[in-house]
């Protein structure tokens, strides 16, 4: 399964740099470099919804919808979609937990959906991301978007 998963993921980003940069993509930080620092950037909080555009990221999560993510003795549980022009991300903190069954069962969903659901889910996020927010990385600043304005420290 892995191995499928990481040629699946080379062919799609493949085929996003033949469409977002026919002339040469420019250097671009790793999403989850970008999930990392706007962690850290919000002082580990207690959770986050966020989106980030497609073509200002290398897409090195591919595949992945729900997994465990360590920042700094912190742990996420992280559900993350692509929902083109986007990449979507809601991470919770909370223990380390096994999310395989998770993980492929939403990946099994998206496939037998063909992924209609989650292009609709990216058309109304353009639409409706009001509130921004840069991140700082070794590429130079990436911005990411947010459908509504978190309170910082907020449980919910």
């Amino acid at each position: 399964m892995g191995r499928v998963r990481r040629a699946a993921g080379r062919l799609h980003a493949g085929l996003l740099r033949a469409v977002l940069w026919p002339w040469g993509a420019p250097p671009q930080p790793a999403a989850s470099e970008v999930l990392t620092l706007h962690l850290l950037q919000r002082r580990l909080p207690p959770w986050t919804s966020f989106c980030v555009k497609y073509s200002a990221v290398r897409n090195d999560q591919f595949g992945l919808s729900s997994f465990n993510w360590a920042v700094r003795g912190a742990n996420y549980h992280v559900l993350r979609t692509g929902c083109f022009p986007f990449v979507k991300y809601h991470c919770s903190r909370g223990p380390r937990r096994d999310l395989h069954a998770q993980d492929a069962l939403l990946a099994a969903l998206k496939m037998l959906n063909l992924g209609i659901p989650t292009l609709l889910y990216g058309i109304s996020s353009w639409c409706f991301a009001s509130v921004t927010e840069t991140v700082q990385t070794c590429c130079g600043p990436v911005t990411i978007y947010f459908l509504n304005k978190e309170d910082e420290g907020a449980m919910y």
